[in-house]
């Protein structure tokens, strides 16, 4: 993952994941509800139809992880770097470290995912309590790992790296504390934030490999080092720009859905043979009573 394309697919992975949380969350907010409700897929797809009740973001959470750890041991095309240990040294060296690091982190995310599909077809009192806990474990993860892989770095790779541990850490305190509170409003807006922060600092991390100004990031600059956290700051207003976006393109969206829903009820009338048996008998008489006098 120490490349651009490395780091492109795991950080639009995660604004997927934010963009799709923050719409839930909005969604959610705007009409009332106390707990979040995941839409599942079709119980038919493709033509097959589905054992389970498998939710949009469980698909999200193993599809996008598998497809990366293959891309860590197979990408460039013709590399193989599915071995931990280099046996034809006497020594028996560890190998490929930061691969193995990111397919860790991978692997708890799609912990997560199944975690959701279990907790999904089960829909017991603990199945939403299992679901916040593998998520907060995957991002624990994702920060533990992160604070051993910035060893041996750059100045400049240490920076941004914290950086990046910073959200990824608090976002997995709010899912802690989500396992006993669930239902509070406040802690989906602040997990929403972190999740977009998280995301939008991972694609900064892209543009680190491929400058848009055509100059190498220095480590040994201290001006450079002060603008990551500078630039860092400006995402965390960037989350809040993005959620307050977000929210209104949702409101929107609910408004115009509720008022299409209303009109649609206004313009269809229920049928006149399910009205009730005294107003069919009235109508009968009416009836009788007009070809008597024809």
């Amino acid at each position: 993952m120490g490349t651009f394309e490395g780091h492109l697919l795991p950080g639009l992975g995660l604004l997927m994941y934010a963009i799709y949380y923050s719409s839930l969350m909005s969604l959610a907010l705007l009409r009332k509800q106390r707990m979040l409700k995941h839409p599942l897929l079709p119980r038919k797809l493709l033509g097959c139809r589905l054992f389970l009740p498998v939710s949009y973001e469980a698909v999200v959470k193993v599809a996008i992880p598998a497809f990366a750890t293959v891309c860590e041991y197979y990408y460039p095309l013709g590399v193989n770097r599915l071995k931990m240990i280099d046996w034809k040294d006497p020594r028996r060296l560890f190998v490929f470290k930061d691969n193995w690091e990111h397919v860790t982190m991978f692997g708890f995310f799609i912990l997560s995912g199944i975690a959701d599909i279990v907790s999904q077809a089960k829909q017991a009192s603990w199945s939403v309590k299992l679901e916040r806990a593998a998520e907060a474990l995957a991002f624990y993860v994702v920060a533990l790992l992160m604070i051993a892989h910035i060893e041996n770095k750059s100045v400049l790779e240490i920076r941004v790296h914290l950086l990046f541990v910073l959200p990824a850490f608090l976002l997995a305190l709010l899912l802690t504390v989500e396992i006993w509170v669930p239902d509070n409003a406040p802690l989906w807006v602040l997990k929403s934030w972190m999740a977009l922060v998280l995301s939008t600092w991972m694609l900064q991390i892209c543009e680190m490999y491929i400058p848009f100004t055509g100059q190498p990031w220095r480590a040994d600059n201290p001006t450079d080092l002060a603008f990551v956290t500078i630039f860092f700051c400006w995402h965390l207003v960037l989350g809040v720009t993005l959620l307050i976006a977000i929210y209104g393109l949702c409101s929107l969206w609910h408004h115009h859905y509720s008022s299409w829903t209303k009109t649609l009820g206004a313009r269809y009338q229920r049928c006149l043979t399910e009205s009730s048996r005294e107003e069919l008998e009235k109508l009968n008489a009416e009836a009788v009573a007009q070809d008597g006098g024809v």
